[in-house]
C-alpha cells in the first residue's frame, strides 16, 4: 500500500514539469538610445523672431509726403 501511495505521489509531482511545455527562449532586444537636443535651443527661435519683426516694421522704408 505504501508503494502505491509513493508511486501516486511521485507521478503527481512529476506531472507538473512534464506538461510545462517547450524550452524557454529569451530574446534580448538592443537598448534604445534617444538623444535630446540642448534645453536652451527650444525657446530660442521666438526670442529671435520678435526683434526681427519689430526691426522690419520700425526700420522699413519711409513714405515721403508730397
Amino acid at each position: 500500500m505504501k508503494s502505491l501511495i509513493a508511486a501516486a505521489l511521485s507521478l503527481t509531482l512529476a506531472a507538473g514539469p512534464l506538461q510545462a511545455g517547450g524550452p524557454v527562449v529569451v530574446v534580448e532586444e538592443p537598448p534604445v538610445v534617444v538623444e535630446e537636443g540642448a534645453a536652451s535651443s527650444k525657446g530660442l527661435l521666438p526670442w529671435l523672431m520678435v526683434p526681427l519683426v519689430l526691426c522690419i516694421v520700425m526700420c522699413g522704408p519711409e513714405e515721403e509726403a508730397e
